[in-house]
């Protein structure tokens, strides 16, 4: 698995569903210098951990805008994919009022860029393509900053859904981060004490 924290977050261009619309050409390279994001990817549509993921994004979108932040979720599915599970209700196990983009990985090239595509492609011995295992995505979400380099990386195994939670408090850390120059400590939350880069720092915050 590629470490893509401290790197620039790899660039594509794609399908998307956008509130509702899809856009034919999609990328994150219209927010850098302008917003933080959230890229996170999710398995498969019309699925059972996915929609609550996605719905748990949605449900927390203005605390991400608040911050300035961009929520855009990927999965391998195409875009009329993406579209048809936005119009099944959210009671009979759709993502209906989902408003963030969904980008369709169609070809599996940003799932394999980002290094969370489950499955390869190979050539067997006759010189002839072969997939091994099934072609969608491991749960991996990347923040990445307003300059366009991944500052925070995680990704989960198929049946483990993530942490809203733990989302927004990795951006409050990277906001406090370049707004103070602390660094923060363990379980650090917006609101709590930071600390400065040093022995002393560490050892007053150690001592309280």
């Amino acid at each position: 698995m590629s470490v893509l924290v401290g790197k620039k977050a790899p660039s594509f261009t794609s399908s998307a569903v956008v509130n509702g619309e899809i856009v034919n050409e999609f990328s994150l390279d219209q927010y850098i210098g302008e917003k933080y994001v959230v890229f996170f990817f999710y398995p498969k549509d019309f699925t059972f951990v996915c929609p609550t993921e996605l719905h748990a994004f949605q449900d927390a979108l203005a605390e991400f805008e608040k911050r300035n932040v961009a929520v855009v979720g990927c999965s391998t599915d195409t875009e009329m994919s993406h579209w048809g599970w936005l119009q099944v209700p959210r009671n009979n196990g759709g993502i209906a009022g989902v408003t963030y983009p969904l980008v369709a990985d169609t070809n599996k090239t940003i799932s394999a860029n980002y290094d969370v595509l489950v499955g390869n492609y190979v050539l067997d011995e006759d010189d002839e393509l072969d997939v091994e295992g099934e072609l969608i995505a491991y749960r991996g979400l990347f923040l990445i900053d307003k300059d366009g380099v991944v500052q925070h990386q995680l990704v989960n195994n198929l049946p483990l859904g993530r942490s809203i939670k733990e989302a927004l408090r990795m951006v409050d850390a990277l906001q406090h981060f370049e707004e103070n120059g602390e660094v923060c400590p363990m379980d650090w939350e917006l609101g709590s004490e930071g600390m400065q880069a040093t022995h002393e720092s560490t050892a007053a915050y150690l001592a309280k």
